[in-house]
């Protein structure tokens, strides 16, 4: 049995390809059979020095920094006769490992990934990101009105057409005769989404992927993020929770959810499993009114925590993990990365009025399925069948995409393909992270896997003291990959104050869903004191 992948860092895998030159000469003659493709920029960046577009790049105003010595480069492509998209690459100059690896955006945001680029690149990498089309924040949507051409980028045409260049350019800017020994891709929410749509029509495209909280099921999950605002809307009706009594809803599932898991620790391990006794809201009469709910205020608050089921029982979407603070959803603004969609990829209207939607709104948005960015073809065959592998993870405390959307995502693959005789650990292991929220965070869970859309102070990349496959992700997805070690664990870390130079508050195994990690014995907060069990 092989100890947890350790990788020297800086050269992943001892590559001596040299690089060629950094010039927009060079690159434009790479590009030369590709008329579609011009070079926007190419820049040498010096070792420790930085890079980005933080004046332009709305959704990262802020630079790569620390970077290996390498050349950036920026291209664009055209993908229709209304349409084109940038990507950008890093080429680290020296420290190049043979492999390349994709990441991903949120929400409606465009925008290159420099920041992750930068911090992916400092395992070797040659990395890469899209724009998907388009400079936006990540709530606004408003660049996808009457432009279905920009919503077909963003929803799967530009990350595969920059995967396609991005290859290419890298096997002739390292005259790799062997060509790029591995593809990965990592990603967080829409970039979550764009690894799995990206290896459902393209199999070929990866060999491992690390996806995060996935808003797979696009036009849904925008469905559901309006349909929570106005269960708390009107301000006037009976059932409307004030945002202030938020804080006692969480505290109440705490009190009773935190116990049930074998361990009084702050952290809710199982929300799915907790038997939560919701009448425990109910104010009495000698509650304190600011910090209890009334009957009508407790059938809002249990739309919140259960599934979306409409018209003739058809379920619409999972529910968000109980613990999971509804502030976010149900706060005093709602958040257009609901009613956007409608307004601006369905109805073509900014005016739509999101106040009237109803269930037939989600019908119609079904059928047009806006870009045909929904990723739930769930018979993942053809990336199983040539060796790929998924990493996929969610926070139980996730307030912007439910968790349970993660949980029916696996529950549909192993529906589709466990009938046909296929192992879903063999291929595709799924984790849980309690505690942590959209896609990184938490005050007191060990939440840290140095996966994409991760950041901590104080360091550049990886786990610091544990640079390893059973603590990094991206270490171990490339153990399974190439060493074909699957992960039985992922060890999860919290740095105090989130600083890795105030070290270590605390650590603890992750484990495949749906085995649970379960408190043995000796110091909680130490991961070796916690074994992964079956539940049966």
């Amino acid at each position: 049995m092989h100890g947890p992948l350790a990788i020297p860092l800086a050269v992943l895998a001892g590559s001596t390809a040299v690089s060629g030159e950094c010039t927009t000469e060079a690159f434009e003659l790479i590009l030369k059979n590709h008329p579609e493709a011009t070079v926007n920029f190419v820049e040498a960046v010096p070792l420790n020095g930085s890079f980005g577009q933080a004046e332009t790049d709305i959704p990262f105003p802020y630079n790569a920094t620390s970077l290996p010595a390498l050349c950036a480069v920026g291209v664009n492509v055209k993908s229709s006769n209304s349409s084109s998209y940038n990507f950008g690459l890093f080429l680290p100059d020296t420290t190049w490992n043979e492999r390349i690896l994709t990441t991903g955006n949120g929400g409606f945001g465009g925008g290159i990934n420099w920041p992750d680029m930068g911090t992916l690149s400092q395992y070797g990498f040659a990395t890469m990101s899209t724009d998907t089309g388009h400079s936006s924040n990540t709530v606004d949507g408003s660049w996808g009105l009457n432009a279905p051409e920009s919503i077909i980028d963003w929803a799967h045409r530009a990350m595969h057409g920059s995967i396609l260049l991005s290859k290419e350019i890298v096997t002739t800017y390292y005259a790799a005769s062997e060509g790029i020994k591995y593809s990965y891709y990592a990603g967080c929410s829409t970039g979550g989404r764009q690894g799995l749509k990206e290896i459902q029509m393209y199999p070929d495209s990866f060999d491992g992927i690390s996806v995060g909280a996935p808003a797979w099921w696009t036009v849904r999950l925008a469905a559901n993020t309006l349909q929570q605002g106005l269960y708390n809307l009107p301000e006037s009706a009976p059932g409307h929770i004030d945002p202030s009594i938020f804080p006692a809803v969480v505290a109440e599932i705490e009190k009773q959810c935190d116990p049930q898991d074998g361990l009084v620790d702050g952290i809710i391990s199982d929300p799915y499993g907790c038997n939560f006794d919701f009448e425990a809201l109910l104010c009495t009469s000698g509650s304190d009114p600011t910090a209890c709910l009334t009957p009508a205020q407790l059938t809002t608050i249990y739309k919140f925590y259960n599934p979306w089921v409409d018209v003739n029982q058809t379920y619409v979407f999972p529910s968000m993990a109980l613990g999971t603070d509804p502030t976010f959803a149900m706060g005093p603004n709602l958040t257009p990365l609901g009613f956007g969609l409608f307004q601006y990829w369905v109805y073509n209207n900014s005016a739509w009025d999101y106040t009237k939607f109803t269930f037939s709104d989600v019908q119609f948005a079904d059928s047009i399925n806006p870009g045909g960015a929904t990723a739930d073809n769930f018979d993942l065959q053809p990336f199983m069948k040539r060796g790929g592998k998924i990493l996929k993870y969610h926070g139980d405390a996730d307030a912007l995409i439910p968790t349970g959307s993660s949980i029916h995502f696996y529950k549909q693959v192993a529906q589709t393909l466990k009938p046909k005789g296929v192992s879903l650990d063999d291929f595709y292991r799924f984790f849980l992270i309690p505690g942590m929220n959209h896609c990184s965070g938490s005050n007191l869970a060990p939440w840290y896997i140095a996966s994409a859309s991760q950041s901590i102070r104080d360091i550049t990349h990886s786990v610091p003291g544990f640079q390893d496959s059973d603590h990094d992700i991206i270490l171990s997805m490339m153990r399974w990959v190439e060493d074909g070690e699957a992960p039985d664990q992922l060890i999860a870390t919290k740095f105090v104050n989130d600083s890795a130079s105030l070290g270590i508050q605390s650590q603890r195994p992750l484990c495949p869903y749906p085995k649970q990690a379960k408190y043995v014995t000796g110091d909680p907060n130490e991961s070796g004191n916690w074994e992964c069990r079956s539940l049966y």
